[in-house]
């Protein structure tokens, strides 16, 4: 296990029900996190593959685009980093947090006019990836570096403190508030208190921090010994992640089925807790452990377009390139008679606790609009509205959730850092390019008439033998509903045709041959897939 896991300390009295289930095989390792029976989060990580994101790179500026206002960056993958202006200035703190203090050092303001002469094509820069890349886009980067730790995140190049909004208790903010300031942060770095700092003595915060500093002396360290583009820091595993991100006093039990992670992890961290050494164990049953839990059968679900509420109504969600859209109906909920208005918010409310949940577990982000059964009231509406609200709080990516609209439409966004679960697990379909359809025979039919029809109109009046490859169900079509037509076509322009089929066609490829020169006739058919 790598080092950050030895961040894990302070831990709690065990809540009810919460787990986290680790398997670990030869190919890919599975971390699922689950609330009571139920799978909230799934993460895989296959061997040769690493997350790049919240790794820290030494790289170099390849070329500036003034109007898209970024720069591009060398870290060294295929595809150079996208740096946009904005992201290369120091920023103020993220909308969840609420700042404390700042340096009373002024500084010259920086905008993004300055960007290009700070950085200029071919000069180094250290910058942190914050999206990984997707699909044909390479990965976004920025020049603000955080390190998380268990209880807080270090900043060492912005000189912010602050604590997160999701702490909301005066009194502990308050708290919070004087040991954050009495905490000894070297001059122009900055740290944020996450939402787990809630109750913990300041004790824990000291250590975090010694161990933040430490990390950013080796990272500080390589960046000055190499010339870009390298690798300084690499952002740990998924099981040093999970447990690092996930293992709070909610979390009752890490359960994995691999004896030497187990040992590992157990080492690490009973050396700074007992308590927290006694959460993590072995398990030794003979039946797969994400078949015992019923893990496997809730992560099919998971690549589902339809997914059934509790109530007897249904999701539809569909991914496209610009947009997550969610259908709610009723399904067979119908409800008791005279009493439809209570149907459709219980519909409502527990299509938002379902589609919060399959955000997270999906790992589907970007602009979401998920269409709600029309309510009359607006008391209803706001009801679902803070549901969702309050679901997505327990989302560790960013979202953001706007009332309903006039037309029952609830807009969000959600971070999306990488790809999701579908796109990581599966790939376009060799046959109909991911599309989910393909034409019809009818329509192969008609297409190919219309193209025989083109080729004999080009030869006049003499007549010509072509050889027709198609797929044998657009054959069985040809020679049952179509073939008279097919007939009355080579008598109208003195010409004969072959039909041959071909298995290994696609249904959509057809090839026409000339039977007399054995060349092939353009069609404006597709022959490759």
């Amino acid at each position: 296990m790598l080092d950050t896991v030895k961040k894990l300390f302070g831990f709690g009295t065990p809540g009810e029900g919460d787990r986290i289930i680790v398997n670990c095989e030869p190919l890919e390792t599975r971390v699922a996190v689950l609330e009571g029976k139920t799978l909230e989060e799934y993460t895989i990580e296959r061997s040769g593959q690493s997350n790049i994101v919240g790794s820290i790179f030494k790289g170099r500026v390849k070329n500036i685009e003034g109007g898209l206002k970024a720069m591009f960056v060398d870290i060294g993958f295929d595809k150079n980093a996208f740096l946009h202006f904005w992201d290369a200035i120091p920023a103020a703190l993220d909308s969840g947090l609420e700042e404390i203090k700042r340096s009373k050092k002024k500084r010259k303001r920086i905008t993004s006019k300055d960007i290009p002469e700070i950085y200029p094509v071919g000069s180094e820069v250290l910058v942190q990836v914050t999206k990984g890349p997707i699909g044909n886009k390479g990965p976004r980067v920025t020049t603000n570096i955080s390190l998380p730790g268990r209880f807080m995140v270090l900043m060492p190049l912005n000189d912010q403190f602050g604590i997160s909004r999701k702490i909301d208790d005066p009194q502990e903010r308050q708290r919070l508030r004087k040991i954050c300031e009495r905490l000894s942060v070297p001059e122009g770095m900055g740290i944020i208190l996450r939402t787990v700092c809630q109750g913990k003595r300041a004790r824990y915060f000291v250590r975090d921090l010694r161990l933040l500093l430490d990390q950013w002396e080796e990272i500080d360290e390589a960046q000055k010994s190499g010339k870009a583009p390298m690798k300084v820091f690499q952002e740990p595993g998924l099981v040093e992640r999970t447990v690092r991100d996930f293992l709070t006093d909610e979390v009752a039990e890490v359960l994995c089925d691999d004896r030497e992670v187990t040992d590992q992890m157990r080492d690490l961290v009973g050396s700074i807790s007992r308590r927290a050494k006694k959460r993590i164990n072995f398990y030794q049953g003979k039946q797969p452990i994400f078949e015992k839990l019923n893990i496997n059968r809730q992560i099919e679900n998971a690549f589902h377009r339809q997914v059934w509420l509790p109530c007897g109504g249904y999701l539809v969600i569909d991914e496209t390139e610009a947009m997550i859209a969610v259908d709610v109906n009723t399904g067979r909920n119908k409800g008791s008679k005279g009493n439809m208005d209570k149907m459709i918010l219980e519909t409502n409310l527990e299509a938002a606790d379902e589609v919060a949940r399959q955000l997270k577990l999906r790992n589907i982000g970007g602009l979401v609009v998920v269409d709600f059964i029309d309510m009359k009231g607006r008391k209803d509406q706001m009801a679902v509205y803070r549901r969702m609200r309050d679901r997505v709080r327990k989302d560790k990516a960013k979202t953001q959730v706007l009332h309903i609209s006039q037309l029952g439409l609830m807009e969000m966004t959600r971070q999306r850092l990488n790809e999701s679960l579908t796109e990581s697990v599966m790939e376009p379909c060799r046959y109909c390019s991911g599309k989910g359809t393909v034409k019809s025979t009818m329509t192969m039919s008609v297409e190919l008439q219309r193209r025989l029809s083109s080729i004999f109109q080009r030869h006049g009046d003499r007549g010509r033998d072509l050889i027709v490859v198609v797929h044998p169900d657009v054959m069985h079509r040809l020679r049952t509903e179509d073939d008279q037509i097919l007939v009355d076509l080579q008598r109208r322009n003195a010409g004969r045709l072959t039909f041959r089929s071909d298995p290994s066609y696609h249904r959509e490829q057809v090839m026409i041959v000339d039977a007399d020169s054995g060349e092939e006739i353009r069609t404006g058919l597709p022959r490759e897939r």
